[in-house]
């Protein structure tokens, strides 16, 4: 079994910025990718940003520039750094990994652990 969790949520005004970041622990967990997801109330969850275990970043289209995600492996940890934050981007974000697979992704169904989920709220 293997957990995720997520901190440096909270409120910051629009423009701002927030660092969140995201420990895996439990099991062996070998090479793995890691992602951020979040959901916005009324929408479905979205992909944000994901990073390989190469630390390979790929990036949704509505946050690169403002964005940033990287990784450290001996600490099993990742982070996303977000910048120019706008009202919009309000929505709890979601750590993820894919255990035993390097390669990160966009799809949602291909990440096997999950955290709680960290609330951001930009106000305007």
């Amino acid at each position: 079994q293997v957990q995720l969790q997520e901190s440096g949520g909270g409120q910051v005004q629009a423009g701002g910025s927030l660092r969140l970041s995201c420990t895996a622990s439990g099991r062996t967990l070998g090479t793995y990718a890691m992602a951020w997801f979040r959901q916005a109330p009324g929408k479905e969850r979205e992909f944000v940003a994901s990073i390989a275990w190469s630390r390979v970043p790929y990036y949704a289209d509505f946050v690169k520039g403002r964005f940033s995600i990287s990784r450290d492996n001996a600490k099993n940890t990742a982070y996303l750094q977000m910048n120019s934050l706008k009202f919009e981007d309000t929505a709890v974000y979601y750590c993820a990994a894919r255990i035993g697979r390097p390669l990160s992704s966009s799809r949602e169904y291909e990440y096997d652990a999950w955290g709680q989920g960290t609330q951001v709220t930009v106000s305007s």
